[in-house]
């Protein structure tokens, strides 16, 4: 179709605008060839009349479809033209605040000026391995297709970055460094990765600076080339610098600032380290505060300081250089302000006193004198002399300021070189990807040297891109077998040659730098002499300091001030040596390194006999032009060996405000970085290019039903396309695409709307047709029942007169009367009826109540003795069973307590023979007792004597006395003051003296006390101890009889030998708690003995001070009768009579005590002898039951030994009763041992006995009263014990009974278990098959026999272990680990078999204590399975066996440990089989973190294979046919990135896919618990991976495909019901995806609306939420985009949420905590065989 026919009617154009560039106007009447209007409607409103040529109509350019707009690359539009693309590019960054945008193979980036959440690691990992044009655009994008190329085509890759400054380049090439870093992770330890980001804030300190557009503009271009090793990992990068602007470092405008470096350290002139530099304040400074302002907002320049200073030390770049560093900048600033005055006469000096100039001097170590001279010098070289002449001040300000840009310019390029070998590492490069960050194309009010090489630059690049888009336009049209057609496209080669060519620009410009005397206004001469005849070069018209170039974006006018200045970057020779002889090394280096290529460093020298042709040429090789074209060259030369990508940065608008969209200064952008010409370029070939399947699937609705029936979708489309355009110039097919001319994509796209808007029409015509017919069929009706009403009334009125109404009513009269008659006639007979049917019908349901009532009374009757019944039953069973339970107890525990009472047995005859010793001992110490009573006699006699003495004494001194009282009256008073104060303090201490022997007595009546009920506690533990053994004695003598019963039964030998052997074994293991019983018992012994002991030393103690009071001197009498402790009040009358007293009442105490001491001495030697003779008899008695035992022991020994020779059946019971003998040796041995020990302490009891005879007659009558209960108590317990046995006899006859069905019943069934294991597994071998069939069925045959036979079957009864030989460990891992497939039968016939066997090996080793081989086993067992998960870390089958047998052994090794939580649910025979000697809560641990290991390994695998078909199958697959959510793109993928995969997902592949593995891992057994949790990260990952593609795809957010993913996430919730794992909560998982997908269907118009997502999208973050609004797309034209006023009012609401994340991404790789519950197993390891297909043979069930 001819494009003028599409200037009809409604169609919309664009016309030029002087504001926005670009204005829409729809038109209004359609346009004729030869018309000369136009007639178009603004958006105002208001009507436009566009002039038009007739015989060349140069008409407007077409508005592309709302439904195009928006779209991710502008090649996909539609109409290609300048405002189509500027609509587009406002479309999404305004609106829908999407920043990236596709043009071709250029990555369009707009600064936002804000900060975005889309450069996190997650959305790294989210572009990684993708296709570009699969996702969104991005940086991302362009870095993953980068380095993807480098990976698979081995080629190097470069990314050019440019765009003017404040465009956001130096960013841009950050974060695509950055992706590199994070997807190429070195795997070294040198972390070249992160150095490589580190170097970005030491260049960007020292390379970037404020502007007046950006306040992070970089002052340089850098080319850093990231190296990777032959694993694509990166090992190393390097950096090339391109044009430093020095001439900042001396000068700013206004509102600019220096380089970053300056005002950082600045900030930090107060730190220590900087305290040497006698830094100041930056306004301070005439080097960093000529553009005003020193800030920039939102930047602390203390905190960047302190990132630089750390990046330094990450790349290595020690304190040292890091100080020298800080010296020479320092030095550049004082430098700036070293104060240049002018002497008059063209002179200037430099004061010597100047503090600038002496910290400038003092930290570069330079002459400050050769230094203030040399600034306003210079030296000429003539030919017979060298004149030094001065220099006026402006030319010595100037030797200063060039002096302090080249110090910059050598540490610049002095960093950059150290910052390059801190990023070289050990490793031989690969390929490499180089990210170019350059300086876009300029142009300024004024523009200087540096504009000119710029530009100069952005002409190279751009005719390298326009030669790589041609050539890709090429490739394309070739791959597709599109016929070529030559392009004319725009090439600025003549502008490079007028540049860079022989008598060009800089070739003249070099040329005139030669001559001394040349200067800029002649050098512009110049180019207009040479140059006058290019069309692209000019002379303005009103300038004569000034020319023009035509470059390809546009005419820039250059200003030729400063050209030769900076081009010959002038430094004097003298500043040269002054910098060069310094004692700095650090600053000397610079200028030694430049010494052979300085340019025009030493002034004018006059020499007319040398030529100057060779200095000519040597220093045109060294100009800042030349270098310049060097190394541009150099640059051109990699770009040109590498595939580029290309970034072009935008800058939005002039006033750094987010998301506002200048048009006129976009669209002057866009025309300077080539992104219209890419557009140009695809205009004029096929722009629009779509594949056969999209093409169907969009424009399917055009078909008539013959095409749409085809088979072939290709076909189709061809025969659709003939005749929808006739034009096939419009249209080209190839091999997978179709190609459309410019427009043909928008004129499908009004042909399917008019079809739709057809429809339409037709629908609604129905719709309203039905609609108006229904309406007027119910008026209708209504006009009809008007019309009979209204007729009705007008037929009444005519024929009613009064004697009608009378007779009327008369009859109605008559009528109401008959009626009610006949009505109460006709309701009495119904009532009757219904009455007699009520009767009959309320008497048949009361038979049928009472019947039923009947039947239910009988079952309740027969219930209630039928459960009667059943309970008794049950009652009887668990009576019996709790009797058998608790006999059993009871004789084991009476068995232990007869051999604790064996062991204490002999200790008890030592004891009783010691006493018998002590018994003839006590009768000698009371004779000598006797002997020292009569000692005290005599001395009470003497006593006496001395009393009588002491009367007479007394009578005389009284007569004396008597004789000096009128001697002594005058001294009556002191003395009688002296005896009431003496009398008082002799009645105190008596008191308290008193009060300490009532004190000692209770204390003494205590400890007697408590040594009678020690005493009889002895004594009870005594008696008991004999009824134990008499108890003992009689079982060994019942034992002995059913031994020798036993032995008559020769059937039952081997059954009985086994019994005997576990009960051995268990006496055995039993004996380590005995002896730790006795230590116990001995330990409480020595210490109630330690405790008596000490007891009775206090009492001695006691009595013997009591018995030195009273027997002592005098003194010690006085004291204890409470006398007056002064000696010299002895001799007073009145202390001697109270003396007197005290003794007299002492002396009669101590006779009374006396006699009571000797009353009790006599009756205790009585006790004593009768305790004496008691304890001989017991002794005796106690010695003939020892040996009774000691024979019946004998001859069990006999009857074993004897047993044991004869039975062939069980080889190890010689050892095991030879070890038991040996036992009973050692422990004999031990019990003599602590007999002795026992008599020891006898002996010590002994003595203490013998100091507390009189609390031993208390306790003798104590034990005598005890004895009688002590007997009642014995006959009692022999009763109930006899009563026991009768019972114990019972039960254990009923219990043989039950025993033996239940082995017969379990040997049965672990045969027949076995049997049908070993032909499952064996189906493939039929032979071998057949042969044990009949094996089989002759075994039946036998047992059939057997069974016919009255000779009863021996049961076997297994322990549930395994018996292995040390050297076969090696073997069972092999075959059970290492060599075990998951697929076998016998493996999934029973889950967890491998466990199950390694468990009962494991228990086999703990049941020989034998830690050497359970170590060795255990530790065999982790590093076996940790071999076959590493070999097979990839296959999920065994991975999943591997992990169900090690949880299955982790809850074995729990289950069976002993602990009381875990044996909680444990049967009895499992809690007989708890490991005995070894705690396993170490390994239990270590296979706990196996189990994990493996855990996670089995989660990689499932998201390895799960990922590749979560967004084909969730998000892409459409599972509701005929709705479509496919928009009309006609994207252009690159073709380097095209892999078509042979393999198509759907839902119903991944709900496949998830059946696998859950099959699988139900197939080997695995716990629900684990399988929930495995479903829940599955589904965790499926709604993370999809949600994560939905933010970064804007062609994924539209209301149909919210409802396909909503359908896609029904069939996940029908799986989990199917496979009943609603308890998983994986469902919750799914929320934020189920409510994205709800976000995308919902209405979002109204402030409700607004409210609704606020409070339904709850597991949404705010910025999730505002990127789906923002990226919503309609598919059609009938759907509305979502307003900015809208997304804006959502904002509001949701900024009320507190703890919202701010992350766009979910972290995909999370983990839940993985967690093993413990899960008991109900498998009975005595019933469990071994298969013989397993081949272990080797393995004994014991």
């Amino acid at each position: 179709m001819a494009l003028l026919e599409l200037y009809t009617e409604y169609n919309r154009v664009w016309i030029p605008d002087a504001e926005h560039v670009w204005k829409s106007a729809e038109i209004m009447r359609d346009y004729h060839s030869g018309d000369n209007v136009l007639r178009l409607l603004l958006e105002d409103g208001t009507e436009h009349h566009l002039p038009v040529d007739p015989s060349k109509p140069q008409l407007p350019p077409f508005r592309n479809p709302d439904i195009l707009v928006g779209e991710n690359d502008l090649t996909a539009l539609s109409y290609l033209h300048e405002p189509a693309v500027l609509h587009n590019l406002k479309v999404r960054f305004a609106e829908s605040k999407i920043i990236y945008t596709y043009c071709g193979i250029i990555l369009v980036a707009v600064n936002p000026y804000k900060q975005l959440h889309v450069y996190g690691d997650a959305i790294i990992h989210a572009y990684s391995g993708q296709n570009m044009g699969d996702m969104d655009p991005h940086i991302f994008a362009v870095a993953e297709e980068a380095y993807k190329q480098m990976a698979r085509n081995h080629k190097n890759q470069s990314i050019i970055v440019s765009g003017e400054s404040g465009a956001g380049k130096t960013v841009s090439a950050r974060y695509a460094m950055r992706y590199f870093a994070v997807v190429s992770k070195s795997g070294s330890k040198t972390h070249v990765e992160d150095k490589v980001l580190a170097s970005n804030p030491i260049t960007e300190a020292i390379g970037n600076a404020k502007t007046t557009r950006n306040d992070n503009s970089s002052r340089f271009g850098k080319y850093t080339e990231i190296s990777f090793d032959r694993r694509y990992r990166i090992i190393g990068a390097n950096m090339r610098t391109y044009l430093l602007e020095k001439s900042r470092v001396v000068f700013q405008t206004d509102n600019e600032r220096n380089y970053h470096i300056f005002y950082q350290m600045c900030s930090c002139a107060h730190l220590p380290q900087f305290k040497s530099l006698s830094l100041l304040s930056a306004d301070k400074f005439q080097y960093t505060c000529k553009g005003g302002d020193i800030s920039i907002e939102g930047v602390d320049d203390k905190k960047d300081m302190e990132e630089t200073r750390k990046t330094f030390s990450l790349l290595g770049l020690k304190e040292d250089f890091q100080s020298d560093v800080f010296k020479v900048l320092a030095a550049i600033l004082h430098l700036g302000n070293v104060n240049i005055r002018n002497s008059g006469a063209g002179k200037s000096s430099v004061p010597p006193s100047d503090p600038h100039l002496a910290f400038f001097c003092e930290l570069l170590s330079v002459s400050a004198e050769g230094l203030g001279r040399w600034l306003c010098h210079r030296r000429l070289v003539l030919l017979a002399e060298t004149v030094v002449k001065p220099l006026p001040i402006e030319r010595a300000v100037n030797a200063r300021d060039a002096l302090a840009k080249q110090i910059y310019a050598h540490l610049f390029d002095c960093i950059i070189k150290r910052i390059n070998s801190a990023l070289q590492v050990p490793g031989q490069q690969h390929a490499f990807i180089g990210v170019l960050d350059i300086y876009g194309f300029e142009t300024f009010d004024i523009n200087s040297f540096e504009q000119f090489c710029i530009n100069y630059a952005n002409e190279k690049l751009q005719q390298q891109f326009n030669l790589h888009v041609f050539k890709l336009e090429q490739e394309e049209y070739m791959r597709e077998d599109i016929p070529w057609t030559l392009i004319d496209f725009y090439d600025n080669q003549p502008v490079i040659d007028l540049i860079e060519a022989k008598m060009g620009i800089l070739d003249l410009l070099d040329e005139e730098c030669l001559f001394p005397q040349g200067t800029d206004q002649s050098w512009l001469q110049k180019l207009f002499n040479y140059l006058d005849s290019s069309p692209l070069f000019e002379k303005p018209r009103l300038s004569n300091e000034a020319f023009v170039i035509q470059h390809f974006a546009d005419k820039v006018e250059y200003q030729c001030t400063g050209f030769l200045e900076k081009n010959r970057d002038t430094l004097y020779e003298e500043l040269v040596d002054i910098m060069r002889v310094s004692k700095f090394p650090f600053l000397a280096n610079f200028f030694r390194e430049q010494k052979q290529s300085s340019v025009t460093r030493k002034g004018v020298q006059v020499r007319p006999a040398r030529p100057a042709v060779k200095p000519a040429n040597k220093q045109l090789r060294t100009s800042v032009g030349d270098k310049f074209c060097s190394s541009l060259s150099l640059l051109m030369e990699t770009l040109n060996a590498t595939t580029p990508h290309y970034v072009r940065c935008i800058k939005p608008n002039d006033e750094k405000l987010p998301f506002e969209y200048d048009s006129r200064r976009v669209v002057q952008q866009l025309r300077a970085c080539g992104v219209l010409e890419t557009i140009r370029i695809s205009a004029q070939s096929y722009p629009s290019r779509w594949t056969y399947n999209e093409f169907y699937s969009r424009y399917s609705i055009l078909m008539s039903h013959q095409e749409a029936d085809l088979n072939d979708k290709k076909q189709t489309c061809k025969d659709v396309l003939q005749r929808l355009i006739q034009d096939p110039n419009q249209y080209k097919f190839g091999r997978t695409k179709i190609f459309f001319r410019a427009g043909q994509v928008a004129y499908l796209e009004k042909l399917r709307l008019d079809r739709l808007r057809g429809a339409c029409v037709t629908i609604q015509k129905h719709v309203r047709g039905w609609s108006q017919r229904r309406k007027y069929l119910r008026m209708r009706e209504a006009a009809i029942i008007l019309q009979q009403y209204i007729r009705g009334k007008r037929t009444i009125r005519k024929t009613v007169t009064a004697a009608k109404l009378k007779q009327g009513w008369a009859a109605l009269v008559i009528q109401k009367y008959w009626r009610g008659y006949r009505m109460t006639q006709i309701f009495q007979v119904v009532r009757l009826a219904s009455i007699t049917i009520q009767a009959y019908t309320r008497g048949w349901r009361a038979r049928k109540r009472y019947k039923k009532m009947m039947e239910e009374q009988k079952a309740l009757i027969l219930q209630k003795y039928t459960r009667a019944w059943l309970a008794r039953r049950r009652f009887q069973t668990m009576r019996r069973l709790v009797l058998n339970v608790q006999l059993s107890y009871r004789v084991q525990q009476l068995r232990k307590k007869v051999e604790e009472q064996n062991k204490e047995n002999r200790g008890l005859m030592e004891r009783l023979s010691s006493l018998a010793n002590f018994h003839s001992q006590t009768i000698d110490r009371l004779q000598g007792l006797e002997a020292k009573l009569a000692k005290s006699t005599s001395q009470q006699a003497s006593v006496e004597a001395r009393e009588k003495k002491t009367k007479e004494d007394a009578s005389l001194t009284t007569a004396q006395l008597q004789k000096e009282i009128d001697a002594l009256n005058l001294e009556k008073q002191n003395l009688k003051n002296r005896f009431e104060a003496s009398t008082k303090e002799a009645k105190e201490c008596f008191d308290q003296i008193t009060g300490n022997i009532l004190e000692e007595k209770e204390y003494e009546i205590r400890i007697r006390k408590i040594a009678e009920n020690n005493a009889e506690i002895q004594r009870q533990d005594y008696e008991n101890e004999v009824e134990t053994l008499k108890v003992e004695i009689k079982r060994l003598k019942e034992e002995r009889i059913s031994l020798q019963r036993k032995l008559e039964e020769a059937g039952q030998l081997n059954s009985d030998l086994q019994e005997q052997v576990i009960q051995l074994t268990k006496h055995v293991k039993v004996i380590p708690e005995l002896r730790r019983d006795l230590n116990n018992l001995q330990n409480q012994r020595n210490n109630m003995d330690r405790k008596m002991k000490q007891q009775s030393e206090l009492a001695i103690a006691k009595m013997n001070d009591i018995t030195r009071q009273l027997l002592g001197g005098v003194v010690e009498e006085q004291v204890l009768l409470g006398l007056s402790p002064d000696h010299s009040k002895i001799y007073e009358i009145e202390d001697l009579l109270t003396a007197f007293e005290g003794l007299q009442k002492a002396t009669r105490i101590l006779e009374k005590r006396q006699k009571e001491q000797k009353e009790s001495y006599e009756t205790h030697v009585e006790g004593l002898k009768l305790k004496g003779d008691h304890l001989q008899n017991e002794n005796s008695k106690l010695q003939n039951l020892f040996r009774e035992k000691s024979n019946v022991n004998e001859n069990i020994r006999q009857e074993v030994s004897r047993l044991s020779s004869e039975n062939s059946v069980i080889p190890e019971l010689k050892l095991q009763a030879s070890e038991l003998q040996r036992q009973k040796q050692e422990l004999e041995a031990h019990i003599e041992m602590q007999s002795r020990e026992l008599a020891e302490k006898t002996e010590e009891i002994t003595n203490n006995l013998q100091k507390k005879i009189q609390e031993e007659s208390s306790q003798r009558r104590h034990l005598e009263a005890n004895v009688e209960e002590l007997e009642e108590l014995k006959r009692e317990l022999q009763r109930r014990v006899e009563e026991l046995e009768d019972e114990t006899a019972h039960l254990k006859r009923q219990q043989q009974m039950e025993s033996e069905a239940k082995n017969k019943l379990r040997q049965e069934t672990s045969q027949l278990t076995a049997e049908n294991m070993d032909l499952e597994e064996q189906l493939d071998q039929k032979d071998r098959i057949i042969k044990k069939l009949l094996n089989h069925v002759k075994s039946l045959e036998a047992s059939q026999k057997a069974k016919q036979t009255p000779a009863p079957a021996i049961p076997k009864d297994f322990l549930g272990m395994l018996e292995y030989r040390r050297e076969d460990e090696s073997r069972l891992i092999q075959n059970i680990i290492l060599d075990l497939k998951p697929k076998g039968v016998v493996v999934n016939v029973i889950p967890g078999l491998p466990a199950y066997i390694l468990f009962m090996c494991v228990r086999h080793a703990d049941y020989l204590n034998d830690e050497v081989r359970l170590k060795s086993l255990m530790n065999a067992i982790i590093g076996a399975v940790k071999q076959v998960i590493v070999s097979n870390n990839k296959n999920f089958e065994l991975l999943s066996f591997w992990l169900s047998n090690m949880y299955q052994l982790l809850n074995c090794l729990k289950q069976y440990s002993g602990e009381e939580e875990f044996l909680k649910q444990n049967t009895p025979r499992q809690k007989k089989n708890c490991l005995q000697n070894f705690d396993l809560s170490e390994h239990r641990q270590i296979l706990s973190d196996l189990a994990i290991q493996i855990y996670h390994q089995f989660v990689s695998i499932i998201e390895d294979t799960l990922i590749p078909a979560i967004v084909p199958g969730l998000l892409e697959h459409e599972s509701l046919q005929g709705i479509s959510s496919m928009k009309p793109t006609g994207f252009r993928k690159r073709s380097n990135s095209i892999y078509e995969d042979s393999e198509t997902h759907t839902i119903s592949s991944i709900v496949q896919q998830l059946s696998v593995f859950h099959s699988t891992m139900s197939q080997h057994g695995m716990e629900q618990g684990l399988i929930n949790q495995a479903v829940k990260q599955m589904f965790f990952l499926v709604g993370a991976t999809t949600l994560n593609n939905i933010m970064l795809r804007k062609d994924m957010c539209s209301c149909r495909k919210g409802m396909q993913i909503r359908c896609n996430i029904s069939y996940l919730e029908e799986w989990l019901k199917d496979k009943e794992l609603q308890s998983s909560n994986s469902i919750d998982t799914l929320m934020p995806l189920s409510q994205a997908a709800w976000l995308l269907q919902v209405n979002k118009s109204t402030d409700d609306d607004a409210k609704e997502i606020t409070e339904k999208c709850t597991e949404l973050n705010s910025v999730q939420i505002v990127k789906i609004l923002n990226s919503y797309t309609p598919i059609d034209d009938f759907e509305k985009r979502v307003t900015s006023s809208f997304v804006r009012k959502v904002q509001s609401l949701l900024q009320d949420r507190d703890g919202s994340s701010s992350q766009l991404m979910l972290d995909s790789d999370y983990r839940f905590q993985v967690t093993f519950p413990f899960c008991p197993s109900s498998q009975a390891l005595e019933l469990l065989q071994v298969p013989s297909s397993l081949h272990l043979s080797f393995l004994t069930r014991i």
